[in-house]
């Protein structure tokens, strides 16, 4: 019998492997070789909530239309003010929100004025009614008012004719708010981006089907749905995919003919029944890669037809960490805006971490903020790749640096929120 040393292949529970490729790199390949959709769309502002904008905005009215009042208060003339001392001013009226004072008003006069109201003419300073001293028609004012105070002038906010939006940003609730205040009904943005993706595997049966002995509901599927829900897109599930070439063939083929992007889970690493990498051969121009990091080191990037490819690791934690790290930034960059940037924070670390030179490692945490303003963090238990209820428990990645060799507890580290990703 031989005593030759058996020669191991890297798995994903090695600490390192040279032929990895570093998760940076991967993430900047990934970036470079995606573009954007061209087509656009049409909707009403209502609809378009979150949506990128195709077309720039340019105002045709000034923001406010009119001069007006920033206080409820008495419309005077900057001359009027005193020096020192007081002066009385006669009340000649009211001006109100969509009902201007239309008479003229002259020295030593003066216009009750609510917020929002017109300028009267010749005036071009409010004093707020708790700076006033009402007797009868007449109010007293001291020197401690400025001319010009409390006024909001006209194309302030935007001026006719200002560049307001550019094209490829995502729309929010103050851009829907803004857009209206121009009196714009309609914008053109980019069409939604098509995202098709399936499971693959004997082992996996869909919620609401038995499960017969071995087999395990897939998860994947339904965290992959809720994250490209939160981003926008248009959601194709085209189920699970059992373990034959034929039909995984066949899977991909309907996910090209409908798709502007493929997401699969599982079926990248090297088992005997793993069938999505020499179909993939066949169909598509793809690189595999082991990538330096944990969880989720198997990668699978290229194209199948037109469409861009993403083949994610099977374990469910796996899924998460690829699509946010590699996935998520790729498709917003197709949808025609710009990749978000996420938040970093420094944490102090509550647990020791415990981990080797050799690949980066996204640690689930939970993070709080502590009563001088610090971040603290916990890590949310086991860490394995299978066990969702890290994910579940966590609001925080615990981002470990390739060079790191663990951590102690106190020592600060650096959690990514993720809020910031969705």
């Amino acid at each position: 019998m031989s005593k030759e040393p058996i020669q191991y292949q890297a798995s994903c529970m090695d600490d390192y492997d040279p032929s990895s490729m570093d998760a940076q790199v991967a993430q900047q390949h990934i970036l470079d070789s995606v573009y954007p959709v061209q087509e656009s769309e049409t909707l009403a502002i209502r609809d378009a909530l979150g949506r990128i904008l195709a077309s720039p905005i340019t105002s045709d009215l000034d923001v406010p239309g009119h001069t007006n009042s920033a206080m409820d208060g008495y419309a005077v003339r900057g001359t009027d003010l005193p020096s020192d001392a007081t002066q009385r001013l006669k009340v000649i009226g009211t001006a109100f929100a969509g009902r201007p004072f239309a008479n003229s008003v002259t020295k030593h006069e003066c216009v009750r004025i609510m917020t929002g109201a017109v300028m009267p003419t010749a005036c071009d300073t409010v004093i707020m009614q708790e700076h006033v001293q009402l007797e009868a028609d007449e109010i007293i004012i001291d020197d401690q008012q400025q001319a010009g105070q409390n006024v909001r002038l006209a194309g302030e906010d935007i001026a006719k004719g200002d560049s307001v939006f550019q094209p490829g940003r995502r729309l929010s609730p103050a851009d829907i708010g803004l857009l209206a205040s121009l009196g714009i009904a309609k914008v053109s943005v980019i069409r939604k981006l098509k995202v098709a993706f399936f499971s693959t595997g004997d082992e996996l049966t869909s919620i609401g089907q038995p499960l017969a002995s071995g087999q395990i509901y897939d998860s994947n599927r339904y965290t992959l749905w809720s994250m490209l829900s939160e981003i926008g897109v248009e959601i194709i599930d085209l189920g699970v995919v059992r373990d034959a070439p034929e039909l995984v063939e066949q899977a991909f083929k309907n996910a090209a003919a409908q798709a502007d992007v493929i997401i699969t889970s599982g079926g990248v690493s090297v088992g005997e029944a793993d069938f999505v990498k020499e179909t993939l051969a066949n169909l598509g121009q793809v690189n595999f890669w082991k990538v330096a990091m944990k969880p989720g080191r198997p990668l699978a990037f290229g194209q199948v037809e037109q469409a861009y490819f993403f083949g994610l690791p099977g374990n469910p934690v796996s899924v998460m960490v690829t699509f946010y790290i590699f996935v998520q930034a790729a498709i917003e960059k197709m949808m025609g805006g710009t990749p978000r940037s996420r938040l970093r924070l420094q944490a102090s670390c509550k647990n020791q971490l415990r981990k080797r030179a050799g690949r980066v490692e996204y640690q689930r945490g939970m993070f709080e903020v502590n009563a001088d303003g610090s971040y603290s963090v916990t890590k949310t238990g086991a860490q394995g790749s299978g066990i969702l209820r890290s994910m579940s428990d966590a609001n925080c990645f615990i981002f470990l640096p390739m060079e790191s060799e663990g951590v102690a507890a106190g020592a600060m580290v650096e959690i990514w929120p993720f809020d910031s990703f969705r």
